[in-house]
């Protein structure tokens, strides 16, 4: 008779405390507690992350448990999230789960985030299909913009990746230029659908084929509304979603040219995209677009599995788990690590 394998995830590599149960692949359970600590700074302090991890992380596993409907006692392995990320939060997760696996005599694995972030897309779902290997994934988040090359669950390749800054930086400090709150990624997409993406244009960067930047394209959108303000002191409020839809506009066309040269290079046509910024409605739209015209399959994930959870961690936790690779109580936490890592 086959029992069940309960992997444990946990998941605290930036602001987000979270904890999921993943019972044979599918997700039973998926708590996340945000930090609105951060808010007022205008982005995110690493000590109060930890501060608020440490309050977090005992309610937030226990809430998973319960939701899951099982006990501590019917873990198989507990998954947490090794890197890359703020090694303050890191550590609070990677104590926490250590403890855990040791108390209750189960196998430890320990997953790089980016990796998660890919494979969340191999979470059990009835209404959501599975990439075929091999596949391209966009990684595209607050910290990481990667055009990945996937020939297997843990077979990855780095085929582009940003010179500077990333997609979600380039979003947030966008929104930061025109005086909105943080995060304000969320908030152009917001108003980008309310304007027009051709209102205003702006140069993209040029560099290699796959590679990206985004620190030009900050630095153009910075010099652009000092000088209308200049001739108009209320161009941001009169304006605001024309200048977002075209900020918007120029990103997504920026990472959609870039995807189409890797197709172009590689002849895989099976486009996957990941991480917080895939949340991104003009993305989606984008994406599906691609699939009708140029004969794309695309993967886009549930809103859940985009920004950082614990079901990623997961289900990547479930898949090394049926390889047998765990990981000895010395593994440490890395705040620097690559998706290949």
């Amino acid at each position: 008779m086959k029992t069940s394998i309960y992997i444990l995830g946990i998941e605290s590599s930036c602001d987000d405390t979270s904890a999921s149960i993943i019972c044979d692949g599918k997700v039973l359970s998926n708590v996340v507690a945000n930090q609105e600590v951060h808010a007022k700074y205008g982005g995110v302090v690493p000590e109060l992350a930890s501060r608020a991890h440490q309050q977090n992380i005992v309610p937030v596993v226990q809430q998973a448990l319960s939701k899951a409907k099982i006990t501590k006692k019917d873990l198989s392995a507990i998954a947490f999230t090794r890197g890359p990320g703020l090694m303050g939060s890191l550590l609070v997760g990677t104590s926490f789960a250590k403890s855990l696996a040791l108390g209750l005599e189960i196998p430890l694995i320990a997953v790089n985030h980016m990796q998660g972030h890919i494979l969340a897309h191999f979470i059990k779902d009835e209404e959501a299909k599975n990439p075929s290997f091999p596949f391209l994934c966009l990684t595209i988040s607050g910290g990481h913009t990667q055009i990945v090359k996937v020939s297997d669950v843990f077979d990855m390749e780095i085929l582009g990746e940003t010179i500077d800054d990333a997609v979600g930086e380039a979003f947030d400090k966008s929104a930061k230029i025109l005086g909105l709150p943080y995060p304000g990624g969320p908030l152009i997409d917001k108003y980008a659908q309310l304007g027009n993406p051709k209102a205003y244009q702006f140069t993209k960067p040029k560099v290699g084929d796959l590679d990206f930047s985004f620190s030009g394209l900050k630095t153009g959108i910075l010099y652009f509304i000092q000088k209308q303000q200049r001739i108009n002191p209320s161009f941001i409020e009169e304006n605001l979603n024309d200048i977002c839809a075209s900020i918007q506009y120029t990103i997504v066309e920026i990472l959609i040219e870039k995807l189409k040269n890797a197709v172009k290079q590689t002849g895989i046509k099976q486009i996957a995209i990941a991480g917080g910024v895939s949340a991104n409605s003009a993305i989606r739209k984008r994406l599906e677009l691609a699939a009708k015209h140029w004969g794309w399959s695309t993967y886009i994930p549930k809103f859940e599995y985009t920004t950082d959870n614990a079901a990623m961690i997961a289900i990547t936790g479930y898949l090394k788990y049926l390889k047998n690779d765990f990981s000895e109580i010395s593994v440490t936490a890395k705040a620097r690590l690559k998706v290949t890592e």
